[in-house]
């Protein structure tokens, strides 16, 4: 059964919280009186759409269904999840707290976007404050994982796990914050670094483009896969944090930053940094930075998920729960999914090496359904790949959904050669082919052996439906 999820507020924040349940297979419904909502949230989609399925080895899930209401009653109604993403005033919030409780399943969870408020503010007022707490998102929702949950003392625990189960659900990382407290945790980072950032501008020590740099080219790389106490842990070599914290501790005496004296917001001041930020980025639109941005994410969080790290260890564990189950078919679809951007070469197409990847991966699956799976080889037998014959014969682009089909050709004894052909998925030409050919073997003695009964019966099985084709 569709799950259902409505959109209060259609910003950039609430478009790509839209985006992020939508393409995990939840209806949407968005509400939000601005006219150019739907054309704001469709554009944020197409960006969506392009960059979460690349994080996955498998096809996301069929997508919902999206629609837009005229009224917040038509957009609550049935929904299992209600995300407000409402300018930060808290008299809009109460007010649309207070329509949309009068219209809303009491058991849906209503989460708010708010970077700075904290759940006992929003909840005042509130006919059920235990439905009200905090999942603040970052920008892009689709495809950056953090949420921060803050609950407040009217949040029971039972609420507090669902809205966390569902988060986790949409390939999310739900942080609880421990205790209220203005502007959740990141954010007070953020602003720390923000505030900082603006002194170094006015003083002339530094330009938008520099700064950026220094974050970018430096500990921002560290910070992505390692975070702050980490990092330092290893800054404090064998020794560890503490001599770390010996070394380094007295410079919190020295005058190394401006954090709580901000400069004034002058008419000046904003020039300087936005003509700066023009210089360094002026030239490309909006949508296309967030096209770079995605990009670039997917592309590190890829390599993250290769080393089981950080938000690649998110992602590793969400895709297991994408993993198609195979069917017995002629041929059998053995795998669907997006071709991502770490996969492209300087000509933007998809490169020899991938195509090999990609066959590689169909086999697995193949394996996995014939009875070769991961419990077979840890127990010392497997398929061994001896030779391949692979045709090019379109070009394959970053973004394009595709499937491969497999048909099992050869089956007897210690021989698998299955012959997989690479279609996109969109209409179905056929963008390359793959003669595999493997032997069984035992991974004690590295030589050829016959398989279990249960793999060869399965193996011949399936070659007999194929050489029907």
């Amino acid at each position: 059964m569709t799950r259902t999820a409505a959109i209060i507020g259609g910003g950039v924040i609430g478009g790509g919280w839209a985006a992020r349940f939508l393409l995990n297979g939840w209806d949407v419904r968005v509400y939000d009186p601005d006219p150019e909502a739907e054309r704001k949230i469709s554009e944020v989609m197409g960006n969506a759409r392009h960059a979460l399925p690349m994080l996955y080895d498998y096809a996301l899930p069929a997508e919902g269904r999206l629609s837009f209401h005229e009224t917040l009653a038509e957009a609550v109604d049935g929904a299992e999840w209600i995300q407000e993403s409402v300018p930060e005033r808290l008299e809009v919030k109460h007010k649309v707290y207070q329509s949309l409780q009068d219209h809303c399943s009491p058991d849906a969870v209503i989460g708010s976007s708010t970077s700075g408020f904290k759940p006992s503010e929003l909840q005042q007022g509130a006919v059920r404050p235990r439905q009200i707490l905090v999942t603040h998102p970052f920008n892009p929702v689709y495809l950056l994982p953090l949420i921060e949950v803050v609950p407040s003392d009217k949040n029971t625990a039972e609420e507090i796990e669902k809205t966390k189960e569902i988060l986790t659900s949409l390939g999310l990382y739900p942080l609880q914050v421990r205790k209220e407290i203005d502007a959740h945790i990141a954010d007070r980072f953020l602003e720390a670094v923000w505030r900082e950032a603006l002194w170094l501008v006015k003083d002339g020590i530094a330009t938008t483009e520099e700064i950026d740099n220094a974050i970018r080219y430096g500990f921002g790389i560290r910070w992505a896969q390692m975070g702050l106490f980490e990092t330092y842990r290893v800054a404090g070599g064998e020794a560890g944090m503490k001599h770390f914290m010996a070394q380094f501790g007295p410079a919190l005496k020295w005058p190394w930053t401006k954090l709580m004296d901000v400069p004034e917001f002058t008419d000046e001041l904003v020039d300087l940094i936005a003509g700066q930020s023009d210089d360094q980025s002026g030239h490309l639109s909006i949508r296309a930075l967030e096209r770079k941005r995605d990009n670039n994410l997917i592309a590190m969080m890829r390599a993250l998920k290769q080393q089981g790290n950080a938000a690649g260890r998110l992602i590793k564990t969400h895709q297991k729960t994408l993993r198609p189950a195979l069917t017995d078919a002629n041929p059998i679809v053995s795998m669907r999914r997006t071709v991502p951007v770490d996969w492209t070469d300087v000509n933007g197409h998809m490169n020899e090496g991938r195509y090999g990847q990609l066959f590689s991966d169909a086999a697995e699956e193949i394996m996995a359904h014939v009875g070769a799976d991961d419990d077979y080889i840890a127990g010392g037998l497997s398929y061994f790949t001896v030779e391949t014959t692979v045709k090019y014969l379109m070009e394959t682009h970053a973004g394009e959904a595709i499937e491969v089909h497999t048909r099992i050709t050869q089956g007897e004894g210690k021989k698998l050669r299955c012959f997989h052909e690479m279609k996109r998925a969109s209409d179905g030409e056929l963008l390359a082919t793959c003669d595999q050919f493997m032997l069984h073997v035992s991974l004690e003695t590295r030589r050829t052996c016959e398989p279990a009964d249960h793999v060869r019966q399965k193996v011949e099985a399936l070659a007999a439906l194929h050489k029907e084709s």
